[in-house]
C-alpha cells in the first residue's frame, strides 16, 4: 500500500473511533446486538440440531430394497462370466 491510502484508511479508523467513543448509545447497542446475535444462532444451533437428530433417526429406519438386476450373482465378470 502507498502513504495516501495508508493514511486515509488511519483517519477512517481515528473518524469512527472519535465518533464511537463521543456517542454512549452506540456502545450499549453494539452491546445489544451482539447479545440479540448470539441468541438467534444458539437458536438456529439447536433447530438445525433438532432437525438433524430427526432426519437421521428416520433414515436409520428405512428399508433400503435390492436393486433391480442385482440378484446376488456376486457382481464383476471375472471368468465365468
Amino acid at each position: 500500500m502507498n502513504d495516501a491510502t495508508t493514511g486515509w484508511l488511519w483517519l477512517t479508523l481515528r473518524r469512527r473511533l472519535d465518533r464511537a467513543r463521543a456517542t454512549q448509545d452506540l456502545g450499549a447497542s453494539a452491546v445489544e446486538w451482539v447479545i440479540i446475535t448470539g441468541v438467534l444462532l444458539a437458536l438456529a444451533g439447536a433447530v438445525g440440531w433438532a432437525i438433524y437428530r430427526m432426519v437421521d433417526g428416520e433414515a436409520a429406519n428405512l428399508d433400503m430394497p435390492d436393486l433391480p438386476g442385482s440378484g446376488g450373482g456376486g457382481g464383476g465378470g471375472g471368468a465365468n462370466g
